[in-house]
């Protein structure tokens, strides 16, 4: 079993790059819209409600996917370097599939600011996170995590020893999936 998280600040590409990794491989992907679509329909983005029961079926998703015969698990996500409640979040993830022994691969991809305001209205973004299609919303959003949290780690902040930090600010999708393919054996 693998768990591989894929995070970086919004529109950095997690998802297209999941989805190019889903194609070579035999992995799952579960990007983190997956979730947040089907509950943005029922409670509101900033409600306890939402954030609890995202998490909930997150949990419960990593829960029974850990102890299945399947392969290995892509994660989509933003990790706010600063917050402890994100690391704690995220190491909850990683322990769900620690206890059923599964390697563990964080990559983390990084961009120009200028390249993800481009991607942010990319058609396949769009087609699959009915939330961002509100593109004056989405760019402002975006603009102002900038300044609000540290989607990027410090050198050496990540201590997994399957980690990989990736620019891809010049890359397609596809030919980062091979790289991290590649270095993993996937």
């Amino acid at each position: 079993m693998k768990f591989i998280i894929i995070t970086g600040p919004q529109a950095v590409g997690k998802m297209t790059v999941g989805q190019e990794l889903v194609k070579i491989t035999n992995l799952k992907l579960l990007h983190n819209h997956m979730t947040i679509e089907v509950l943005t329909k029922i409670f509101d983005y900033s409600r306890d409600s939402f954030r609890k029961l995202n998490e909930e079926f997150r949990i419960q998703i990593f829960k029974e996917f850990a102890k299945s015969n399947e392969e290995g698990i892509i994660f989509t996500t933003t990790w706010d370097f600063d917050d402890k409640e994100e690391w704690d979040r995220i190491y909850k993830y990683i322990q769900i599939f620690k206890e059923n022994n599964a390697q563990i691969y964080i990559i983390e991809l990084e961009a120009d600011l200028e390249e993800r305001l481009k991607r942010n209205k990319s058609e396949n973004r769009l087609k699959n996170k009915e939330s961002k299609r509100n593109l004056e919303w989405s760019e402002k959003d975006l603009l102002k995590s900038v300044e609000k949290y540290r989607f990027n780690s410090k050198e050496n902040e990540i201590k997994e020893e399957n980690y990989l930090r990736i620019n891809n600010t010049n890359m397609s999708a596809k030919t980062v999936a091979k790289i991290i393919k590649e270095k993993f054996e996937l």
